[in-house]
């Protein structure tokens, strides 16, 4: 008898503790969002693009200094050589080419002009003012710049022509002079599974007139203009 209520309290006891509850589990701390930064691709897209817009400005700075030295020296030359003056004649000449040049470069209504075409009416039309006051030597000078701008015009439209602006396409303010920095394709679009329009060789020399993320829009010496990736060609 008394085993027996030793083994019925036994059993008793081992229900009573497999019932307890089992303690919870504890939380699981929340981890903070993961921030990611901007993938290699979009640093590199920018970098190209901060290095096209520095290879603008440099350009911008040293047109700029040629320019100003240009201009001194004419001053200088002008104020030393008072007798040799342009005649008249020269002068008219100039101004009339120049004229002749800009026709072709006048934007249709309510499309913006080439920069290089707005420089150059700027410069005719200064060219015209010394003209006036009969300073032929400063008006043949500033009538010869106008022509420079305007053949740096038809060679951006010559460009433009051969394919319509892209999406995304930025124009540079003023053509580039550059050169090809090693053998390269140069292409109908900016990317490589677009056409091979032609090659170019070392040294060969180029203007850039836009570009398409790391694309540049080129013209080459003998009229023939393309596309070609922006470490295939470097300054002049």
């Amino acid at each position: 008898m008394r085993t027996g209520f030793l083994l019925l309290a036994a059993m008793l006891l081992t229900n009573g503790c497999s019932s307890k509850a089992e303690p919870a589990p504890s939380p699981t701390p929340r981890q903070p969002p993961v921030r990611t930064g901007p993938s290699r691709a979009n640093l590199e897209k920018r970098l190209a693009q901060l290095e096209l817009s520095l290879l603008e400005k440099e350009a911008q700075v040293e047109e700029l200094q040629a320019r100003l030295e240009e201009t001194r020296q004419e001053v200088v030359r002008a104020m030393a050589k008072l007798q040799t003056l342009a005649s008249r004649a020269e002068a008219a000449s100039a101004i009339a080419e120049a004229e002749v040049a800009l026709q072709p470069l006048k934007a249709a209504p309510g499309q913006p002009a080439a920069p290089e075409a707005t420089q150059a009416s700027r410069l005719l039309r200064e060219s015209s003012g010394e003209f006036d006051k009969e300073n032929y030597g400063g008006a043949l000078y500033l009538a010869n710049q106008a022509k420079t701008f305007a053949g740096a015009a038809r060679g951006r439209l010559s460009a433009g022509e051969r394919g319509a602006q892209r999406p995304g396409e930025t124009a540079f303010a003023l053509p580039i002079r550059l050169k090809a920095a090693g053998r390269g394709n140069v292409r109908a679009g900016p990317g490589t599974g677009t056409r091979v329009e032609f090659a170019v060789e070392p040294g060969d020399a180029l203007i850039g007139y836009s570009y398409v993320d790391e694309w540049i829009r080129i013209g080459a010496e003998d009229g023939r203009s393309g596309w070609i990736f922006r470490s295939l060609v470097s300054r002049q």
